[in-house]
Protein backbone atom coordinates (compact mmCIF):
# COMPACT_ATOMS: atom_id res chain seq x y z
CA UNK A 1 0.00 0.00 0.00
CA UNK A 2 1.49 3.36 -0.77
CA UNK A 3 2.10 5.30 2.72
CA UNK A 4 1.24 8.84 0.45
CA UNK A 5 -2.54 9.20 0.44
CA UNK A 6 -2.46 12.20 -1.68
CA UNK A 7 -0.82 15.85 -2.48
CA UNK A 8 -1.74 19.11 -1.68
CA UNK A 9 0.63 21.59 -3.96
CA UNK A 10 2.98 18.84 -4.15
CA UNK A 11 3.28 18.07 -0.39
CA UNK A 12 2.70 14.72 0.07
CA UNK A 13 -0.36 13.84 2.91
CA UNK A 14 0.76 10.27 4.33
CA UNK A 15 -1.81 7.95 5.80
CA UNK A 16 0.44 7.54 8.39
CA UNK A 17 -0.54 11.15 9.50
CA UNK A 18 -4.20 10.96 8.42
CA UNK A 19 -4.86 7.60 10.76
CA UNK A 20 -3.40 9.59 13.85
CA UNK A 21 -4.89 12.69 13.11
CA UNK A 22 -8.52 10.79 13.15
CA UNK A 23 -7.75 9.17 16.02
CA UNK A 24 -6.55 12.53 17.80
CA UNK A 25 -10.01 13.49 16.66
CA UNK A 26 -12.29 10.76 17.36
CA UNK A 27 -11.14 10.72 21.10
CA UNK A 28 -11.32 14.74 21.36
CA UNK A 29 -15.14 13.54 20.63
CA UNK A 30 -15.70 11.29 23.19
CA UNK A 31 -13.53 12.87 25.73
CA UNK A 32 -16.35 15.64 25.35
CA UNK A 33 -19.33 14.00 25.56
CA UNK A 34 -17.80 12.72 28.20
CA UNK A 35 -17.34 15.84 30.24
CA UNK A 36 -20.72 16.71 29.49
CA UNK A 37 -22.01 13.74 30.85
CA UNK A 38 -19.90 14.33 34.13
CA UNK A 39 -20.56 18.01 34.38
CA UNK A 40 -17.66 19.67 32.99
CA UNK A 41 -17.41 22.77 31.07
CA UNK A 42 -16.36 21.03 27.71
CA UNK A 43 -13.78 23.99 27.27
CA UNK A 44 -11.92 22.42 29.93
CA UNK A 45 -11.15 19.27 27.89
CA UNK A 46 -10.65 21.54 24.31
CA UNK A 47 -8.10 23.65 25.95
CA UNK A 48 -6.43 20.82 27.20
CA UNK A 49 -6.61 18.79 24.21
CA UNK A 50 -4.89 21.63 22.48
CA UNK A 51 -1.93 21.71 25.06
CA UNK A 52 -1.60 17.93 25.41
CA UNK A 53 -1.56 16.88 21.47
CA UNK A 54 1.94 18.91 20.89
CA UNK A 55 2.91 17.87 23.89
CA UNK A 56 2.37 14.37 23.12
CA UNK A 57 4.02 14.35 19.68
CA UNK A 58 7.30 16.26 21.00
CA UNK A 59 7.32 13.17 23.80
CA UNK A 60 7.10 10.41 21.65
CA UNK A 61 9.76 11.95 19.19
CA UNK A 62 12.23 12.55 21.62
CA UNK A 63 11.27 9.31 23.26
CA UNK A 64 12.30 7.66 20.22
CA UNK A 65 15.11 9.60 19.09
CA UNK A 66 16.79 9.24 22.29
CA UNK A 67 16.51 4.89 22.04
CA UNK A 68 17.89 5.65 18.49
CA UNK A 69 20.54 8.35 19.25
CA UNK A 70 23.28 6.29 17.21
CA UNK A 71 20.75 7.19 13.94
CA UNK A 72 20.01 11.06 14.56
CA UNK A 73 22.77 11.83 16.48
CA UNK A 74 23.96 15.46 14.75
CA UNK A 75 21.25 15.82 12.03
CA UNK A 76 18.73 18.17 13.49
CA UNK A 77 16.29 18.01 10.13
CA UNK A 78 16.17 13.81 11.06
CA UNK A 79 15.55 14.80 14.65
CA UNK A 80 12.29 17.00 13.35
CA UNK A 81 10.82 14.96 10.71
CA UNK A 82 8.17 12.70 11.62
CA UNK A 83 6.27 12.40 8.23
CA UNK A 84 7.67 9.18 8.07
CA UNK A 85 7.04 8.03 11.40
CA UNK A 86 9.48 7.69 14.70
CA UNK A 87 6.63 8.47 17.43
CA UNK A 88 6.82 6.18 20.26
CA UNK A 89 3.65 5.58 22.26
CA UNK A 90 5.16 5.59 25.53
CA UNK A 91 6.91 8.74 25.22
CA UNK A 92 3.78 10.60 23.98
CA UNK A 93 1.66 9.28 27.19
CA UNK A 94 4.54 10.64 29.28
CA UNK A 95 4.64 13.91 27.59
CA UNK A 96 0.30 13.78 27.92
CA UNK A 97 1.03 13.17 31.58
CA UNK A 98 3.33 16.09 31.86
CA UNK A 99 1.54 18.28 30.41
CA UNK A 100 -1.72 17.54 32.29
CA UNK A 101 0.01 17.58 35.22
CA UNK A 102 1.08 21.30 34.38
CA UNK A 103 -2.61 21.66 33.32
CA UNK A 104 -4.51 20.75 36.30
CA UNK A 105 -2.24 22.89 38.10
CA UNK A 106 -2.96 25.93 36.55
CA UNK A 107 -6.38 25.78 36.13
CA UNK A 108 -6.57 24.30 39.89
CA UNK A 109 -8.81 20.98 39.03
CA UNK A 110 -8.12 17.39 40.06
CA UNK A 111 -5.51 15.63 37.70
CA UNK A 112 -6.90 11.91 38.67
CA UNK A 113 -10.60 13.41 37.57
CA UNK A 114 -9.57 14.80 34.25
CA UNK A 115 -7.26 11.74 33.34
CA UNK A 116 -10.13 9.38 33.52
CA UNK A 117 -12.33 11.05 31.21
CA UNK A 118 -9.48 11.20 28.78
CA UNK A 119 -7.96 7.47 28.92
CA UNK A 120 -10.38 5.89 27.17
CA UNK A 121 -9.89 8.08 24.67
CA UNK A 122 -5.99 7.98 24.33
CA UNK A 123 -6.65 4.02 23.63
CA UNK A 124 -9.08 3.98 21.33
CA UNK A 125 -6.85 6.79 19.69
CA UNK A 126 -3.80 4.31 19.83
CA UNK A 127 -6.36 1.43 18.15
CA UNK A 128 -6.82 3.44 15.38
CA UNK A 129 -3.44 5.10 14.98
CA UNK A 130 -1.94 1.75 14.77
CA UNK A 131 -2.75 1.09 11.50
CA UNK A 132 -0.54 3.83 10.24
CA UNK A 133 2.22 0.96 11.17
CA UNK A 134 0.70 -0.89 8.71
CA UNK A 135 0.85 1.09 5.42
CA UNK A 136 4.45 2.21 6.67
CA UNK A 137 4.93 -1.89 6.79
CA UNK A 138 6.65 -1.18 10.30
CA UNK A 139 6.26 -2.36 13.45
CA UNK A 140 5.53 -6.00 12.29
CA UNK A 141 6.64 -9.09 13.52
CA UNK A 142 9.22 -12.26 12.47
CA UNK A 143 8.20 -14.77 10.16
CA UNK A 144 4.86 -16.63 10.27
CA UNK A 145 3.24 -19.37 8.69
CA UNK A 146 -0.35 -18.05 10.36
CA UNK A 147 -2.68 -18.29 7.80
CA UNK A 148 -3.33 -14.01 9.47
CA UNK A 149 -0.16 -13.18 8.67
CA UNK A 150 1.27 -9.96 6.44
CA UNK A 151 3.87 -10.08 3.64
CA UNK A 152 6.47 -7.20 3.77
CA UNK A 153 9.60 -7.21 1.63
CA UNK A 154 8.36 -10.61 0.45
CA UNK A 155 8.20 -12.37 4.01
CA UNK A 156 4.81 -13.43 6.41
CA UNK A 157 5.17 -11.73 9.20
CA UNK A 158 3.10 -11.03 12.47
CA UNK A 159 0.75 -8.34 12.11
CA UNK A 160 1.74 -6.96 15.41
CA UNK A 161 0.03 -3.91 14.74
CA UNK A 162 -3.16 -5.53 14.28
CA UNK A 163 -2.97 -7.23 17.57
CA UNK A 164 -2.05 -4.33 19.71
CA UNK A 165 -5.03 -2.63 17.85
CA UNK A 166 -7.30 -5.17 18.33
CA UNK A 167 -5.88 -5.50 22.18
CA UNK A 168 -6.35 -1.90 22.56
CA UNK A 169 -10.00 -1.63 21.06
CA UNK A 170 -10.42 -4.60 23.98
CA UNK A 171 -9.52 -2.47 26.40
CA UNK A 172 -11.28 0.59 25.75
CA UNK A 173 -14.85 -1.21 25.59
CA UNK A 174 -13.64 -2.77 29.08
CA UNK A 175 -13.05 1.06 30.24
CA UNK A 176 -15.79 2.31 28.92
CA UNK A 177 -18.46 -0.36 30.99
CA UNK A 178 -16.03 0.16 33.79
CA UNK A 179 -15.74 4.07 34.11
CA UNK A 180 -19.09 4.29 35.63
CA UNK A 181 -18.59 2.04 38.24
CA UNK A 182 -15.32 3.32 39.54
CA UNK A 183 -14.72 4.09 43.14
CA UNK A 184 -12.20 6.02 43.29
CA UNK A 185 -10.63 9.09 40.51
CA UNK A 186 -7.41 7.75 38.85
CA UNK A 187 -9.19 4.02 38.86
CA UNK A 188 -9.67 4.20 34.81
CA UNK A 189 -6.26 6.14 34.27
CA UNK A 190 -4.74 3.30 35.90
CA UNK A 191 -6.67 0.47 34.62
CA UNK A 192 -5.77 2.06 30.97
CA UNK A 193 -1.98 2.26 31.85
CA UNK A 194 -2.07 -1.79 33.60
CA UNK A 195 -4.52 -3.35 30.85
CA UNK A 196 -2.38 -1.46 28.03
CA UNK A 197 0.65 -2.40 29.40
CA UNK A 198 -0.35 -5.87 29.62
CA UNK A 199 -0.63 -6.36 25.70
CA UNK A 200 1.83 -4.18 25.02
CA UNK A 201 4.45 -6.74 26.90
CA UNK A 202 3.62 -10.09 24.59
CA UNK A 203 3.24 -8.07 21.71
CA UNK A 204 6.66 -6.48 21.97
CA UNK A 205 7.86 -9.27 22.29
CA UNK A 206 7.07 -10.73 18.20
CA UNK A 207 8.33 -7.48 17.35
CA UNK A 208 11.53 -6.51 14.95
CA UNK A 209 11.69 -3.10 15.38
CA UNK A 210 12.27 -2.95 19.48
CA UNK A 211 13.85 0.19 21.21
CA UNK A 212 16.42 -1.71 22.88
CA UNK A 213 18.69 -1.05 26.59
CA UNK A 214 21.42 -3.35 26.12
CA UNK A 215 20.20 -6.44 25.56
CA UNK A 216 16.30 -5.75 27.01
CA UNK A 217 13.51 -4.62 25.18
CA UNK A 218 12.36 -0.83 26.08
CA UNK A 219 9.25 -1.23 25.79
CA UNK A 220 8.73 -4.61 27.90
CA UNK A 221 11.02 -3.17 31.12
CA UNK A 222 8.48 -0.16 30.49
CA UNK A 223 5.26 -1.88 30.51
CA UNK A 224 6.16 -4.50 33.05
CA UNK A 225 6.97 -1.37 35.72
CA UNK A 226 3.96 0.24 35.15
CA UNK A 227 2.09 -3.09 35.59
CA UNK A 228 3.43 -3.71 38.66
CA UNK A 229 3.67 -0.04 40.10
CA UNK A 230 -0.14 0.82 38.91
CA UNK A 231 -1.62 -2.38 40.34
CA UNK A 232 -0.22 -1.73 43.64
CA UNK A 233 -1.43 1.78 43.46
CA UNK A 234 -4.72 0.98 42.27
CA UNK A 235 -5.01 -1.85 45.16
CA UNK A 236 -4.11 0.87 47.76
CA UNK A 237 -6.49 3.05 46.39
CA UNK A 238 -9.62 0.62 46.27
CA UNK A 239 -8.11 -0.62 49.94
CA UNK A 240 -8.71 2.80 51.34
CA UNK A 241 -12.20 3.32 49.89
CA UNK A 242 -13.49 0.04 51.86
Amino acid sequence: MDPIAFEVFGIAVRWYGILISLGMIIGTILAIRESKRLGWDENLIIDFIIVMIPAAIVGARLYYVIFNWSYYSGDIFKIINIREGGLAIHGGVIGGVIAGIIYTKAKKIDFFSLADIIAPSLILGQAIGRWGNFVNQEAHGGPTNLPWGIMVNGVKVHPTFLYESLWNVLVFIFLIKFRKKKKNNGEVFYLYLILYSIGRFFVEGLRTDSLMLGQFRVAQLLSLSLIIIFSYLLFRKRKKSY
